[in-house]
């Protein structure tokens, strides 16, 4: 049903990964893919971000790879980390045009942009998980976050929204078709589910299927989440790594 021809989300040595950026290259072409992005974890992840200083290196390393290689496109990404709640990321302005993809995520070892965004996004949501029964405020403002993320930031992809942090998947989505941002379907977390999938569908926002490899074995390894998908009942059009996404697009242009 679904014809998957890119995966928009892999990790490497340069953050917590285990191969190199050419293993997931060669793991991506062995399963036929078109495009690979490489989406280390951002900056201000605590132990394994991505280091500025490796940007050069991961440059020319994908540069040559680009030039080596006809039958794959490898693109730069990040998976940049949601570090406050006015929307702030962890990427400073004038890295943001280093990036030929900017995946954004919330995730929990991170350094917060102050210390009362560390209070208000990472501490209130790590004791709202300890109790049972919704906390709507704290879904409101964690769905805020996200949205002023995206309306900040040229913000490509949502990495596992609803997995870690609650949130409101209507009003994300909404938000999300306005700004051209596809929310992930994460093969390795299972985020979305597929009743979230359904609403984001409703609302008309475009999907991703993500990997979230962070062994070159599980590059292009997607079989959950296009059970996920397909159990949404999602339309292969508005998958962006689907070859039906693409020779849409391309006749868009």
């Amino acid at each position: 049903m679904y014809n998957i021809i890119a995966d928009y989300h892999t990790h490497t040595i340069y953050s917590h990964g285990k191969g190199t950026i050419l293993d997931n290259v060669n793991a991506a072409r062995e399963k036929g893919l078109r495009r690979i992005a490489i989406t280390d974890h951002g900056f201000s992840h605590i132990g394994f971000g991505l280091d500025k200083s490796s940007l050069k290196k991961m440059k020319d390393e994908i540069k040559q790879l680009n030039e080596m290689f006809e039958d794959i496109e490898v693109l730069l990404g990040i998976e940049s980390n949601l570090i406050g709640m006015d929307g702030e990321i962890d990427i400073p302005e004038g890295l943001l045009d280093s990036f030929d993809i900017i995946l954004m995520g919330f995730h929990k070892a991170v350094w917060p942009h102050s210390l009362k965004d560390g209070w208000d996004l990472f501490a209130r949501n790590a004791l709202a998980a300890m109790r049972t029964g919704a906390n709507e405020r704290l879904r409101h403002a964690n769905t805020m976050a996200m949205i002023r993320a995206i309306e900040r930031y040229p913000i490509d992809i949502i990495t596992h929204p609803g997995a870690k942090i609650d949130i409101d998947t209507k009003e994300l989505a909404r938000a999300a078709v306005k700004r051209n941002v596809a929310l992930e379907i994460n093969a390795s977390h299972g985020f979305m589910t597929a009743d979230y999938a359904r609403v984001a569908k409703e609302e008309g926002a475009l999907i991703v299927i993500s990997s979230d490899a962070h062994t070159p074995d599980r590059v292009g390894v997607m079989d959950r989440g296009l059970e996920i998908a397909k159990a949404a009942g999602l339309p292969p059009e508005k998958i962006i790594n689907t070859k039906e996404y693409d020779e849409l697009k391309r006749n868009w242009k």
